[in-house]
């Protein structure tokens, strides 16, 4: 398990048994979006916040979240269009140091892209977390991945404003939130040009009715909006591909 010779991963199979493959042949056979943690989320006394489940509009499944961190993070691989799927802790990687000493790594997350690529990352709540063994272990799984054409990657944590703003918007994940038949379609068509949310929003019929229907189609991507200032009843919504997300105003 020497990193000149190859890495070895460690997974549980469908009834729970625990399997250790070479890492290449894992990567190529394996669905990790598919398999549970290998190990738990540990559990920290004194955190506000801790293990739990983050339930995933892109797979319509849940997806094990250790941490505030990773659940935000979650969020964002959520609304990727080119991600097919999601899992927590699936794999640990294992790996042997120049004087023979076996280190593993278990990264928080895990993510399929559409081209049959992964992401392997990890979710600081802040860059020196997990200390001087989180960046030998950075360095080790990048590696691992670099071999077959994966990445990994220590992802930062959001700034407070659009975290929030995400935060709102996946409360409207769910496909109910859509409204009744049609109502999306009445909802794009208004917001066809870039417009403040409540004025769409009435246009297209009851705002009680309506707005739901509005942040669905915005974590969706079918309509897009500036997420680094706060949401609020004026903000300038529009169709995607519109270049000015960012502005807030009157459009009208």
């Amino acid at each position: 398990m020497d990193r000149g010779s190859g890495f070895e991963a460690v997974f549980l199979d469908p009834v729970g048994q625990s399997v250790q493959q070479r890492w290449a042949d894992a990567a190529m056979t394996v669905a990790f979006e598919d398999l549970p943690p290998v190990s738990a989320f540990p559990v920290i006394p004194g955190r506000r916040w801790g293990p739990g489940l983050w339930w995933s509009a892109t797979t319509g499944r849940h997806v094990a979240a250790g941490s505030n961190a990773m659940r935000t993070q979650l969020m964002v691989l959520d609304r990727d269009p080119h991600v097919t799927g999601l899992a927590g802790r699936p794999v640990r990687v294992l790996w042997r140091e120049k004087r023979g000493r076996v280190r593993s790594w278990v990264p928080q997350l895990f993510a399929r892209y559409r081209d049959g690529t992964g992401l392997l990352a990890d979710c600081p709540s802040h860059p020196d977390a997990g200390g001087e063994r989180a960046v030998k272990a950075a360095e080790a799984v990048s590696e691992a991945c670099e071999e077959i054409g994966w990445a990994y990657r220590r992802l930062p944590p959001l700034a407070d404003v659009p975290a929030a703003n995400l935060k709102w918007l996946a409360g409207y994940r769910h496909p109910r939130n859509a409204g009744r038949p049609g109502l999306t379609a009445a909802v794009l068509k208004e917001f066809a040009r870039p417009r403040p949310l409540i004025t769409g929003a009435e246009a297209a019929g009851d705002p009680i009715e309506v707005l739901p229907a509005v942040f669905h189609a915005l974590w969706h991507g079918q309509l897009t909006t500036g997420l680094d200032t706060p949401l609020h009843e004026r903000v300038l919504v529009g169709p995607p591909g519109w270049s000015g997300p960012g502005k807030t105003g009157s459009a009208e």
